[in-house]
């Protein structure tokens, strides 16, 4: 076991926690967004009786993960366990900040950020935070639907209480933070750059690697082809490129060859020689 590696994935969780701590604390709850799942839950029983968040998260997240752990037992790590006790503990530190955003539409975004970062920081440590996951989980394994329409069906619950305790309108809103959230984990999931993939399509393979090549310093990779219409032998060309480079190759290959078919793609979690690694002999 690596043991770097390990405490590198309990500090994405606890600081995950913290995270969505900070956004449930600072945003969700003072503007009353159920945005689903036990935090949704928690904000319901809070506006109703005055319940404090934390203690409820934990009085759900406890019984179930063990509930859980009895019936899906390999599907289950310390790390899930740690994420579904750090969680209401960051939440019962942050209650205590002197700061609150209370308007509905700042609070639906900046708190699905922030949940969503916090959430996303969990996933990349192996980790979970439980809850109705973990029940979802188990509608799965008894009834055969898939996980994310389970998901969806707990969610819309608590979605549907909110509305009836609260009102549409913040029942909306809660519906654009998690839709931020999710995004926000993606972002972190994939850890998104200003990066893209350049794909071309060209009969004039020594020209265009060369511009890669010499002008632009990236490697390629190259994969032959035969035109759908043409029938004719031609070269596809994959290469990484930073924002600005593909703007600057962009504009080398209009100049110098027009006749080639280029597109650019958004590309995300990049491994390799000159992005995650030394960019020393790179070319293919």
């Amino acid at each position: 076991m690596d043991i770097r590696k390990e405490l590198r994935f309990y500090s994405l969780i606890i600081f995950g926690t913290f995270f969505v701590g900070l956004g449930f604390n600072i945003f969700l709850l003072p503007a009353l967004l159920a945005a689903g799942g036990v935090s949704g839950i928690s904000t319901i029983l809070y506006s109703l009786y005055g319940w404090n968040p934390a203690v409820v998260q934990w009085s759900i997240n406890i019984p179930v993960f063990f509930l859980g752990y009895y019936f899906l037992g390999r599907d289950f790590s310390v790390k899930t366990f740690v994420g579904t006790t750090f969680l209401p503990l960051s939440v019962w530190i942050t209650s205590y900040l002197p700061f609150t955003v209370k308007d509905p539409l700042l609070s639906s975004i900046y708190g699905g950020i922030l949940c969503g970062i916090g959430l996303g920081l969990v996933f990349r440590g192996k980790g979970s935070t439980g809850g109705t996951t973990i029940i979802g989980q188990l509608i799965k394994k008894y009834t055969g639907l898939s996980s994310g329409f389970a998901q969806l069906i707990i969610d819309g619950c608590v979605v549907i209480v909110a509305i009836i305790i609260f009102d549409l309108e913040l029942a909306l809103y809660a519906m654009i933070s998690t839709f931020i959230a999710s995004k926000s984990i993606d972002f972190i999931q994939l850890r998104s750059s200003a990066t893209k993939l350049v794909l071309i399509i060209t009969e004039n393979e020594q020209q265009v690697t060369s511009l890669i090549r010499n002008e632009v310093n990236r490697g390629f990779t190259k994969v032959w082809s035969e035109g759908g219409f043409s029938n004719r032998k031609k070269v596809l060309l994959l290469s990484v490129v930073e924002q600005s480079e593909a703007v600057y190759l962009k504009g080398l290959i209009q100049s110098h060859d027009i006749d080639s078919f280029v597109i650019f793609l958004n590309a995300s979690d990049i491994i390799g020689k000159g992005f995650s690694l030394p960019r020393d002999c790179e070319n293919k």
